[in-house]
């Protein structure tokens, strides 16, 4: 494919391939994966490894393969696999009809195993895992071998087989590649490959005691799938050495891998094992809480795969770390339901309005744009009468400078109905402001007088004997700071958590014409924000979440 057929920018994976594809390496072929652990839900940052992996497949005209590298039984389920081929196609990502599982190619892994043993590249280790870490030396310090290290090949294999068999306690051996204990490259360093696990597999049962090492599976599984370039972020580049050692130990295909930086958010944490501790110790509702960076949280939030692919498209690629001002995320987002989310009219904090020289019994509706810069939306009806919610903050008694909404004696617009001046104000025996009185103009039906007066201030409104009773949930940002690792020594990520990231709202009033709504509907609520319907609204009950608000902090950074 040439620059300019290619629709995703170019960057250094793509001119890599190009390069590839020009010399007819592998073939002239294009072949990537995309290889979660089925141990949690996907998030944000794994669906920049996505767009990576399948784009740069779909741009050259090659295969993306999803594959589960389940290699780790203790924490792993078929509930995550079955999430994660949910989430992959949300996405809108192609990876045909078949998907791979780490776990079909053990038997094969195994016999590459005895391979090395007999190679004399490989043995069993009897020290304990803080024995294994304390001869491994540090990054200034070379480590040490084993005593066991040079057991003979046919002590390894009985060792080996045994362990298979289930023999020996968990943890007890493990078998590790026989390299360089010197080595600068502390992953060379006698790195482990299998270690004894006495738990069922969530596809192979009991049949295996002994599991794969990720680093051990990662670059066979690349080599039986034919990969062509194994994409990573950058955790793995110190480990390329040692991916590449294994394929050429054993004489197999060998795949190109090839490092990007992984995707990191402010206000964010990416972590799978400090996400599982916001659930399991309830933070947060769960995985798909509308807080979590997880693709489940996001879309009951209301993103849609189409924000996430725009957001990814403008951080790009690139080699070298960095953190992306979570605000961009949110402009997308904004940029996105701007254009297709219908408005519609919610009081989120009621107060109470009554029009004393309306007529009690009428009922006007009154025809409002869907949406008021796409007339191809359509309009509808809305009901207008004596009783009307309008939002307590836009009703101030003694009211602060450059405040334009209503207040005792002033005059303001409801949104395409009527203007109606505040005459009195009903308090409970505590001081709390609970109605208001207020008259309403009969020339101005519309919003135009026939003195042409103009008011300041217009505000939106529902009536109170149509609204229907609605709870929103008002979402913040999860972490109080950008980097929610900047903590004081001896504490963690946890002391930044936010307590005001969930603020529930129940007794919120919406306009009628949301009465048919579905989980996953969108919409903007006139000068509130956009929201989205929650999937725990059901009959009688209804639930949104707000997905973002109208203010667009990242523009007004990039003005800066």
């Amino acid at each position: 494919m040439t620059e300019n057929e290619t629709m995703t920018p170019r960057d250094f994976i793509r001119m890599a391939v190009e390069e590839d594809i020009r010399t007819s390496r592998f073939g002239g072929r294009v072949h990537t994966r995309f290889p979660p652990e089925p141990n949690g839900y996907l998030h944000i940052g794994h669906a920049k490894a996505m767009a990576i992996d399948f784009g740069v497949a779909k741009d050259y005209g090659g295969k993306c393969n999803l594959r589960f590298d389940d290699t780790n039984p203790a924490k792993e389920e078929d509930e995550y696999v079955q999430a994660i081929i949910e989430d992959v196609r949300w996405l809108g990502h192609d990876f045909g009809d078949t998907i791979f599982y780490a776990s079909d190619y053990f038997d094969q892994m195994y016999a590459w195993a005895e391979q090395l043993v007999r190679q004399g590249q490989a043995y069993v280790d009897d020290l304990s895992a803080d024995e294994i870490r304390e001869y491994r030396g540090t990054l200034t310090e070379p480590g040490k071998n084993s005593p066991y290290r040079d057991r003979s090949v046919e002590e390894n294999l009985d060792l080996l087989r045994r362990m298979r068999a289930g023999e020996f306690p968990a943890g007890s051996r493990v078998l590790r590649a026989k390299i360089d204990m010197a080595s600068p490259n502390i992953n060379l360093r006698d790195p482990v490959m299998y270690r004894i696990v006495h738990a069922p597999h969530h596809r192979t049962g009991d049949k295996w005691h002994i599991y794969p090492m990720y680093d051990w599976a990662h670059g066979l599984e690349d080599s039986i799938e034919g990969i062509t370039h194994s994409l990573c972020d950058l955790g793995y580049e110190d480990h390329r050495p040692l991916y590449d050692w294994f394929l050429d130990a054993l004489g197999i295909y060998h795949p190109q891998q090839i490092e990007f930086a992984r995707l990191n958010l402010t206000r964010t944490v990416l972590s799978k094992r400090f996400l599982l501790r916001l659930v399991n110790e309830g933070h947060v509702r769960g995985w798909d809480d509308p807080r979590m960076p997880t693709l489940r949280g996001l879309r009951r939030r209301g993103y849609t795969p189409e924000v996430i692919a725009d957001f990814l498209n403008r951080v790009g690629v690139a080699k070298a770390n960095s953190v992306v001002d979570i605000a961009l995320l949110e402009y997308c987002v904004r940029e996105d339901l701007n254009e297709r989310a219908p408005r519609a009219m919610a009081v989120l904090e009621p107060l109470k309005v009554v029009i004393t020289n309306y007529p009690e019994d009428q009922v006007e509706y009154f025809d409002v744009p869907n949406h008021p810069q796409k007339p191809e939306m359509g309009t509808r009806q809305v009901p207008f009468s004596r009783v009307v919610y309008i939002e307590q903050e836009d009703f101030m008694e003694e009211p602060a400078p450059k405040y334009f909404r209503l207040a005792p004696g002033r005059e303001v617009r409801l949104v395409g109905a009527y203007y109606i001046t505040c005459i009195g104000v009903v308090k409970d025996t505590n001081g709390n402001i609970v109605e208001l009185h207020a008259t309403y103009d009969p020339a101005s039906r519309g919003g135009a007088t026939p003195d042409g007066r103009k008011v300041k201030g217009t505000i939106h409104w529902v009536s109170a004997a149509h609204a229907l009773d609605a709870e929103v949930r008002m979402y913040d940002y999860l972490f109080t700071k950008d980097d929610p690792g900047d903590v004081p020594e001896g504490q963690d990520f946890m002391a930044n958590l936010n307590p005001a990231s969930l603020v529930i709202l129940p007794n919120a009033k919406v306009e009628p014409n949301l009465a048919g709504t579905q989980p996953g509907d969108r919409y903007q609520f006139m000068r509130k924000g956009y929201f989205c319907t929650d999937p725990d609204t059901a009959e009688g009950k209804l639930v949104f979440n707000l997905t973002v608000s109208l203010r667009d902090s990242w523009a007004k950074v990039q003005q800066q």
